[in-house]
């Protein structure tokens, strides 16, 4: 059996990945905001609230821990907001977007490597990542910050479990620009807090947006045929496929 849990799952890639691991016939978890289609395996959860989102995670893997071969943690939710030039930022709008795009996914993470520890199975964490990470953009002070965290926090984990009887395995990923809700937020900025609009704006009109779905079959392959503990700690998913 292969468990596998994302965070961020009622929308966008996230929402794809639920679905598409489904089919493939492994046993998905989602944690998300909202549950719009009442999905059984999903739990409402707001991310902000840490302490709720890591006791779920406990919970699932716990349950499964005596039949499953695998267990795969995705933490793939993010926010791209506040999207502002820095003089202008939104101090609570800061605060949110570090706990969902960074605090939570440590802390997942955290859960995950500590729950498993002894177990003998296959363990991977496919954090999703983003070029803004690697790559400095005006107005995007908060959200390159964290992915950037998110980045060297991966390398960490990756240096530590080498050391680690039973290691996870690790992988930062950038899976491109993709046609979600991320987007419309990009292109509903003003230009004066984010100078890079007018190309985001081109993105969507030139058709150069990659859909969530085929975003999500690229990541699913990826974290499904690739060995996290041999492979790159930083990854982009368009040098792969």
């Amino acid at each position: 059996m292969d468990v596998i849990i994302i965070t961020g799952a009622s929308k966008g890639i996230g929402k794809e990945l639920l679905c598409q691991y489904k089919e493939a016939g492994a046993t998905v978890y989602g944690l998300a905001r909202t549950n719009p289609e009442q999905e059984q395996s999903m739990f409402e959860v707001d991310l902000v609230d840490v302490e709720k989102a890591t006791a779920i995670l406990q919970g699932v893997i716990s349950q499964h821990i005596g039949e499953a071969s695998s267990f795969t943690l995705i933490n793939n939710a993010g926010m791209v907001d506040p999207i502002s030039l820095v003089g202008s930022l939104d101090p609570q709008k800061v605060e949110q977007a570090i706990k969902v795009n960074l605090t939570a996914p440590i802390l997942l993470t955290n859960t995950f490597i500590d729950t498993l520890k002894d177990f003998m199975g296959t363990k991977k964490i496919m954090n999703i990542s983003s070029g803004a990470g690697r790559s400095a953009s005006e107005g995007w002070g908060v959200y390159c910050t964290t992915k950037a965290g998110l980045d060297q926090f991966s390398r960490v984990i990756a240096l530590e479990q080498k050391a680690t009887s039973y290691p996870t395995g690790v992988v930062s990923i950038a899976p491109g620009i993709i046609d979600t809700g991320m987007q419309e937020t990009i292109r509903s900025s003003s230009e004066q807090q984010f100078p890079h609009l007018k190309r985001f704006e081109a993105y969507k009109q030139e058709g150069q947006l990659s859909s969530a779905h085929e975003t999500a079959e690229k990541l699913k392959r990826f974290a499904m045929e690739v060995d996290f503990l041999e492979t790159d700690t930083i990854a982009d998913i368009r040098k792969f496929f």
